[in-house]
């Protein structure tokens, strides 16, 4: 372990400019809201701001993305595909420990499986990961109910945790021969065993200032994934979750470990991209372009003849909280699909984040 204060944290993310896309949490200048947004100016990095408004899935899955190109050639009756996504290394700085459970969820569901979605992993390799673990929970998480938080376990290249609310210091662990060899040539000095302990203490402050719900958050989370997994929840919550839902897909969006996508095919102009509609037959052009989705939105399960299998809201919510919640889906992410960062809570007009869902299906246990 090292120490490193926040200049030299700032010397770090300009000696990476010169070799990666640098992304980090900075304020925007109007609404003084707080982004993970590509770093461009060092000085605009607030490591100690409150939670990002959007997780850093942008950089991976971006929300409109060209993944690939092709021609068809009539005369000769060839097809020829370009790829358009390209491979750029990245180093993200001070990514919330939440954020990151989200990113491995993402990494499990499209690369960690019998199938490999090229485009992400063309993103995603070549990633440096600087986590800075929370001092204090922000107003709408709950990661102490989902293991994610305060301080991460896994998943970086290097750790950062402030000792202390006052003292420009950081506890650096390393946890990859990358992060190794930055804090080598960075020339930090080591920690002693007193820092270790401060490090500790930080966690332990932060985890008791959770409020009391969320600690009994973290029971009534683990019977609610043996209900939703079983089935045992009266149609009659799912309706009335149901009925507080606007169907427009906030959750989905700002959701870290949401990875619903969809893709279309448009008509290339002669500039390059300008989207013409649809590709027909007889276009000589087309960009394949991918979009994220959301599970709310009434047309993402629409099949061929208008049938769909999920038209009631009710049914969609019930597959959100199945994909977040139950245990095939903990199977396949290693953990729950959801990560506590509290995002679909501050954003849901609502009133039916994950702790709301998790509470009314607690309180049909006692009725």
């Amino acid at each position: 372990m090292y120490l490193a204060r926040s200049v030299d944290l700032r010397q770090l993310a300009e000696r990476l400019q010169a070799t990666h896309e640098v992304w980090g949490p900075q304020r925007a200048p109007g609404s003084q809201q707080v982004f993970f947004d590509r770093l461009v100016d060092v000085d605009r990095l607030r490591l100690d701001d409150s939670l990002p408004a959007m997780p850093p899935k942008e950089i991976f899955l971006p929300q409109l993305e060209r993944i690939l190109s092709y021609r068809y050639d009539r005369d000769r009756q060839q097809v020829s595909l370009t790829p358009r996504f390209e491979e750029k290394r990245k180093a993200l700085l001070g990514l919330r420990p939440c954020d990151l459970a989200g990113l491995q969820c993402l990494d499990r569901f499209l690369i960690g499986q019998d199938f490999v979605d090229e485009v992400y992993l063309a993103h995603r390799k070549r990633t440096l990961i600087v986590v800075e673990n929370c001092a204090a929970p922000f107003s709408d998480c709950f990661c102490v109910c989902t293991d994610t938080g305060p301080a991460a376990h896994e998943g970086y290249d290097l750790s950062l945790t402030k000792l202390g609310a006052d003292e420009p210091v950081y506890l650096v662990d390393v946890g990859s021969d990358e992060g190794h060899a930055l804090a080598l040539a960075s020339n930090w000095r080591q920690a002693g065993s007193r820092e270790i302990e401060q490090k500790a203490a930080v966690i332990d402050r932060a985890v008791s200032l959770f409020p009391e719900v969320a600690t009994h958050n973290k029971a009534w989370i683990s019977r609610t994934m043996n209900r939703v997994t079983t089935g045992f929840i009266k149609p009659e919550t799912w309706e009335y979750v149901g009925k507080q839902c606007f169907e427009c897909g906030a959750c989905s969006f700002v959701c870290p470990s949401c990875s619903c996508f969809n893709i279309e095919d448009v008509a290339c102009g002669s500039d390059g991209w300008a989207p013409q509609g649809g590709c027909r037959l007889g276009d000589p052009a087309c960009d394949r372009m991918r979009t994220r989705d959301s599970c709310s939105f009434e047309g993402y399960t629409r099949m061929a003849g208008d049938h769909n299998p999920r038209k009631p809201v009710e049914d969609r919510r019930n597959k959100r909280f199945f994909c977040k919640l139950s245990y095939a889906q903990s199977k396949k992410y290693l953990r729950p699909g959801c990560v506590g960062c509290g995002r679909c809570a501050w954003v849901c007009p609502g009133e039916i984040g994950m702790p709301n869902v998790v509470k009314y299906i607690h309180r049909e246990t006692r009725d």
